[in-house]
Formats: C-alpha cells, sequence, structure tokens
C-alpha cells in the first residue's frame, strides 16, 4: 500500500515538474504539440520589428519602427568583424542603389567595440549610410537577440520583418532579397 502511494506521488511530482516547466503562455501549452512552444529567439519574419532610437555617428537620431515611407536593411555588425568588413562595400552599393526605395541603417554593436574603433572602420570602408552606437547591446541582445555579426534585418514599409540574415552572403543573393523587400 504504502509502494503504491509512492508512486503516486512521484508520478504526480514528475506532471507538475513537466507541466511548470511547459507552461509558457499557458498551462495549455504543455498539451498543444501542433503549435510550436515560444522562444526567445527575437524578431521573426511576419511579426513587426522591435521599434528603437539610436544616436548615429553624424549627431542625429534614427528611428526604427512602425510604417515608414521607405523598407529598411539593419545591419548589426562590429569593426573586428571580418565578414561585416567583406560586407561593407556591398551595403554601400546596396544604400546607393536603393536610396529611393530603402533606408540601410548600420548598428554598430558597441558593447562589443569601441566608438572609435566604429569610426575608423566607416572611414576606412566609405560607408556612407547612417551608423548608430548601440552602446550597451540593448538593441542587439535585448530586442533583437542577435547571435552573429553580421546580422540583416529586413523591415518592409509596414514595419514587420521579412527575413533575418545570419552573417554574409554573396552581393547578387542579399540584392535578390532587398528587391524582393522593396516589392512586398
Amino acid at each position: 500500500m504504502k509502494r503504491n502511494l509512492y508512486i503516486l506521488l512521484g508520478v504526480i511530482v514528475l506532471i507538475g515538474i513537466a507541466l511548470y516547466q511547459n507552461a509558457g503562455p499557458g498551462i495549455q501549452a504543455a498539451f498543444q504539440h501542433e503549435k510550436p512552444m515560444p522562444t526567445e529567439t527575437g524578431p521573426e519574419a511576419g511579426l513587426l520589428a522591435p521599434a528603437f532610437t539610436a544616436q548615429g555617428l553624424d549627431g542625429k537620431e534614427y528611428h526604427v519602427g512602425g510604417t515608414r515611407d521607405k523598407a529598411i536593411l539593419l545591419n548589426f555588425w562590429a569593426s573586428w568583424c571580418e565578414p561585416c568588413k567583406q560586407e561593407a562595400p556591398e551595403l554601400n552599393a546596396i544604400a546607393e542603389k536603393y536610396k529611393d526605395s530603402l533606408a540601410v541603417y548600420g548598428v554598430n554593436v558597441t558593447k562589443y567595440d569601441t566608438k572609435k574603433n566604429a569610426q575608423k572602420f566607416v572611414d576606412k570602408y566609405g560607408v556612407q549610410f547612417p551608423v548608430m552606437f548601440d552602446l550597451k547591446a540593448d538593441i542587439y541582445e535585448k530586442q533583437y537577440k542577435g547571435v552573429v555579426f553580421p546580422t540583416n534585418v529586413l523591415i518592409d514599409k509596414r514595419g514587420v520583418v521579412q527575413e533575418i540574415v545570419l552573417g554574409i552572403l554573396p552581393q547578387k543573393d542579399l540584392e535578390k532579397k532587398v528587391k524582393k523587400l522593396i516589392n512586398s
């Protein structure tokens, strides 16, 4: 009799632990396998881009979020990042070619860099688009859940994330994505 009671208590404890770990948006989530569990991976395609305002190297404030006249290519980078160095000329070319329908914003994740090195990078690669500082990585880590440099977030005119590109792509592939973004 005692043995059955211990087994029953053990099962109840295990069920309680399982429910607690999967409770997320509600206890029902533990039993709904057809819907993926929500994760903390940051913005997703089809959802609104997290809004923020940051100061640029030029002293101006730039805002991301909400409806706009142009789509946005949001580029998170650091000056020491080799792929970021490779991508800089390509982003300049895209920013120039699509300037009437696309805003390219660079976000230097200054927590992992310095303002001085960011400025040297901008000067060396002739960055023509606005560059902002994310001093404490609040935008990159907390809002966009960044994990790799560079990260490009493609946001349409309605403020909806259309795609997140981790790492670099050949310019022609990135340009295809930009064309699709502008036409969405």
